[in-house]
């Protein structure tokens, strides 16, 4: 397992980072954020992405299923002294939480819903009218889309592609490299919703939902923070060839309307 999947506090402070510097220029492109705008992360986890936006005044809202990750967000803001509300729940249960949200962020949360269609469609029960959702994924065929790097063994958190082996063969080689039973399934649940670009827009189409503007990065800008290696967009030539496509793009970016 990578060090920040243990080091929580700094799995916070590198999220709270690409949020600043990447997350809040490319949706204030589309909506001039303000302070005492509502802010909602759905899949907030440790609640990183939202630290910024508290910073510059907004009301926040984190949701998470996990129990254990809404903790640590509570802590680390209490640490940081800003104010923030976290929830354990499934979002779609919070009915109070509905038609109030001038932005909604989904990051890196997508490929983990099997029922994607469904999920898009809810959406539109938390934004305001003239709201926006940011949803950011890796393109599940891109070098670690299997999110591998939570394995707890060194060699395969670090071995790339490895998630798009046939099922039979990743799981002996989850095996051998001493993988348990909790890790495993969470990476073949991973593999069995897998999401590529070509999926996300024909489930968007789909359900109604306008796509404002699209961003596919070749770097990741997470991995700026993460690795000090510097963003980089995808060429336009690769990013118009379906399915290729998904090869090279470590993260796409999205702003939806509804």
């Amino acid at each position: 397992m990578q060090e920040r999947q243990k080091n929580r506090a700094l799995y916070f402070q590198e999220l709270a980072t690409t949020s600043k510097k990447y997350f809040i220029p490319y949706i204030s492109k589309h909506k001039e954020i303000k302070p005492d705008m509502h802010i909602l992360e759905i899949g907030c986890g440790d609640g990183g992405n939202l630290l910024p936006f508290s910073e510059l005044g907004c009301r926040i809202i984190g949701v998470d299923m996990a129990g254990s990750r809404i903790k640590d967000a509570i802590r680390f803001f209490q640490e940081q002294n800003r104010p923030g509300t976290f929830i354990a729940s499934d979002i779609f249960k919070l009915k109070e939480l509905e038609h109030q949200f001038d932005i909604i962020i989904c990051h890196d949360v997508l490929e983990h819903i099997e029922n994607k269609g469904l999920f898009l469609s809810n959406l539109r029960r938390y934004v305001k009218e003239d709201g926006i959702v940011f949803m950011s994924f890796p393109a599940w065929q891109m070098p670690f889309g299997g999110h591998q790097q939570i394995c707890k063994s060194k060699v395969l958190s670090h071995l790339p592609f490895i998630h798009l082996l046939p099922n039979f063969l990743y799981k002996s080689i989850l095996k051998a490299g001493g993988e348990d039973a909790p890790c495993m399934k969470e990476l073949f649940d991973i593999k069995k919703t897998r999401t590529s670009i070509e999926l996300f827009e024909k489930l968007a189409k789909k359900e109604n939902i306008t796509i404002s503007d699209r961003q596919l990065y070749f770097i990741n800008p997470h991995y700026e923070t993460k690795f000090g290696l510097r963003p980089r967009k995808l060429s336009n030539i690769i990013g118009k060839v379906p399915y290729i496509r998904n090869y090279f793009t470590t993260s796409c970016f999205y702003i939806l309307r509804f």
